[in-house]
């Protein structure tokens, strides 16, 4: 149900291009962190230079500091070092300045990728130096059908009322 910005990225990976920083926009149970772990492997990045991060958990100064340091370390046997910084939304504003300067001259091994639910509560500075990508509430058929699809590949047998039924209660989020 992701098709537009599935493209966009695809297009990324065969032109070899990734941008410096991603802001992955939209709401819950959409499929951001999730992706964004997928472009991370298909940008040819291991899991030991993959960092995942939870703002909601990490949102003050100190451990964007922390990052900042980290940035500037090369990946460990992979061609970029990705930072999904989940949640981003909630990191305080004098997080938010701190990651802004990294943001502005990132060292040419890093991607940034920043999920969120509200991007309007993010700082501008920030958003402008992303590549916003925004993701959409999948509808109850979309929805339906990744699940007779999931089912199916985890060898159950899952019937399109009960499909239907299920993606009802998801109410757009393909994880509820």
């Amino acid at each position: 149900g992701q098709e537009q910005l599935v493209s966009l990225l695809e297009k990324a990976i065969k032109d070899n291009k990734p941008s410096h920083a991603y802001l992955f926009c939209g709401g819950r149970g959409t499929g951001k962190t999730t992706v964004a772990r997928i472009f991370a492997h298909l940008i040819g990045c291991n899991p030991e230079d993959i960092i995942e991060i939870d703002a909601a958990s990490n949102r003050g100064i100190d451990e964007i500091r922390e990052l900042r340091d980290a940035v500037r370390t090369a990946p460990f046997s992979s061609p970029y070092k990705v930072y999904i910084v989940d949640e981003a939304h909630m990191l305080t504003k004098e997080a938010g300045n701190a990651l802004l300067k990294t943001l502005e001259e990132p060292p040419a091994h890093v991607i940034f990728i920043l999920a969120t639910t509200d991007p309007d509560k993010l700082p501008q500075t920030i958003v402008s130096r992303c590549q916003k990508i925004v993701f959409k509430q999948p509808d109850v058929t979309t929805l339906a059908k990744r699940l007779i699809h999931v089912a199916k590949e985890e060898g159950k047998q899952l019937t399109d009322e009960s499909g239907e039924l299920l993606a009802r209660h998801g109410k757009g989020s393909y994880r509820d």
